[in-house]
Order: structure tokens, then sequence, then C-alpha cells
């Protein structure tokens, strides 16, 4: 297997080793006392409050988890989904959080390629990459609520095509020399790049997330990393082993949703896509993972009834010393 991009490589530094992330909004809008003031005061659910997000990212960043990661949600829907996610259009704050923020891998969790023309795209992920010195990582994915995309002039059922074309497109868009489209008829010759070139000449590394209207077998030929979803440990077991043995051995990332309870001995019980769990089950847990092959856990912390400043201490005191993010930038 080829070496890791160095914005990966920070992610999934060795195998069995596990490093972590935060999924941004850095709030705890859906904690039970936070909803029911939210209904009280006539504001809708899912939509967090993002006053002190530039604060709360520097402090991460400072903390020294890996990785901040943004969700791509263009359209706020309260009722089929009900969640805003980080609200901030994408790569405009990608591009803030390369401004504020030194160390943190800058993700994507991920980016509904079929819904934007791919060559912006390219652009605007090589952008926050030179900004951020190299640290962007794209997770993209096919896009799951049908609404949107006649609404972007995009069709629902052909979202699986419109993905591989578009990776496929991002892909000749970092590489050297002038960029080729063979689908559009566009050749060397006309001499055309997509500029800033990436950071690193292999461009920026591409993570699938779930299934993306593709076989297994394409995201492993086309992936440098899978970006999944949040199963048991069981489920997972099954997962990791199938994809180590279709790449062997591209990173496997995943995020989590987690209730950190303030006892540390607080024993884990599932919850809705992760775990409620006093620090210490969290690093029991979080060593399984990692001895079944999962690089990297991105946690979202929203459930938590505690203030995340001081959730996001704690981790970092009690849980990331087991698990560091390697040393330097990527």
């Amino acid at each position: 297997m080829a070496p890791l991009p160095p914005a990966l490589a920070r992610l999934a530094p060795a195998a069995g080793r596990l490093t972590l992330g935060l999924e941004l909004p850095l709030d705890n809008d859906w904690s039970p006392a936070r909803v029911r003031a939210d209904r009280e005061a006539g504001r809708p659910f899912g939509v967090p409050d993002l006053t002190g997000h530039t604060r709360l990212a520097r402090l991460a960043d400072r903390l020294g988890f890996a990785a901040l990661w943004l969700r791509d949600v263009p359209l706020y829907d309260p009722v089929r989904f009900g969640d805003a996610g980080s609200v901030f259009e994408t790569f405009t704050h990608l591009g803030h959080l390369a401004a504020v923020t030194e160390n943190a891998v800058l993700g994507t969790g991920a980016v509904v390629l079929p819904l934007r023309d791919p060559l912006l795209v390219a652009k605007a992920a090589a952008t926050v990459d030179v900004l951020s010195g190299g640290r962007m990582l794209l997770g993209l994915a096919s896009g799951d609520r049908p609404v949107e995309y006649p609404l972007f002039g995009r069709d629902f059922e052909t979202r699986g095509t419109a993905f591989r074309e578009g990776v496929e497109t991002l892909r000749a868009a970092w590489r050297t020399g002038p960029l080729e489209l063979s689908r559009s008829g566009l050749g060397a010759d006309r001499d055309l790049k997509v500029l800033p070139e990436p950071v690193h000449p292999a461009g920026i590394p591409l993570a699938v997330a779930g299934g993306a209207q593709q076989t297994p077998e394409w995201i492993a030929g086309h992936a440098d990393a899978s970006l999944n979803y949040p199963r048991d440990l069981g489920a997972l077991r099954l997962k990791t082993r199938e994809w180590q043995e279709l790449t062997g051995g591209k990173p496997y990332l995943t995020p989590m949703v987690l209730d950190l309870r303030e006892d540390p001995g607080a024993p884990p019980r599932p919850i809705r896509l992760g775990l409620s769990t006093g620090s210490k089950g969290l690093r029991d847990h979080l060593e399984r993972m990692a001895a079944l092959g999962v690089a990297h856990v991105s946690f979202n912390l929203r459930p938590n009834d505690r203030p995340v400043d001081e959730v996001l201490r704690e981790l970092a005191e009690d849980v990331l010393p087991r698990f560091p993010t390697p040393v330097g930038r990527p």
C-alpha cells in the first residue's frame, strides 16, 4: 500500500493506534435540559448555538484533538430530519477554521458531492488545504435527502453515477499537469489548471462516507479511507474486517455520539449512534475499537448536559493521553 497523504497519516499514524477528533458544532443542544429550554423559548430543535464556536474550536485544537469535522447540510428540514448540522456553509466555515486553528486536520463528514459542481469542490478544498498548511481531508457522500436534489437541479436517482464522475473530476483537478477531462472532451492541449494546487503532490485525501451508492470494491479502489457510520462492536468487527480485506490496510474512520458522564466510573450504555459512559468505560471501549482496526473516532458531543468546554477538558485529561495525536502538523 502506498504511503498515506500527510493529513490522513496524522489521523491513522500506525496499525492498532487510534486518534480522536470532534464533530462540529461544539454545542450541547441535544441534551434534555437544553431541549426543554429551547422549546420553552420557542427555538427550533436541531439548530445549535454557534456564538462560542471559534473559542471552542481553538480550545479543541490547543488541547490536542487530531481533527475537527464538519457536516454538509445545505437545507434545514425540521419536518423530516430536524437537524441543521454545522449550520455554516461548509467550505466557508473550513476557511475560517484554517485561520483560527494550527494543528487539527480539517475534515468534512461529508460533502454531498452530487449536489455540487466537482470542479468548484476541487478548487474550494484545495484553497482550504493551502490556507491550513495541508490539513484538509475531504469526506464525500452521495446524500440521503431527496427533497434537496430538484432544488439544486440534480436527479436523486442518478446520484451514484454523479458521485463516481465527481470523484474522477476531483482526482483529475489535483493531478500534476494540465487538466484533462475526457468525458467533457477537454484535453491537455488546452492547458487549463485548477488553482491553487494542493499542498502535497498526492492531492487531498478522500474518505467516502457510508456506501455512497457504490460497491465496496469501487470504494476500496477509489477512496483513501472509509468514513463509516457508528456500529456496535459486533457489527463493527465485520465491517472493519471486510474493509481490511478489500484494501490491505487503508484507514477506517467513524463518528460516535458521546454523552460523557460526570462520574468517571459510570458504566457504558448504548445510545443512538453512540455511547453514554464515564471516561473509564470510554477508554476501554476505544481500546476495543482500535483492536478491531478503527484508526480514528470523531465525537459528537451534542447530547451532553455538561458545558462543552468542561467535557473537552476532561477528554483531554483522561482520554486523549491514551490515544495521542502525532506531534506536529501534517
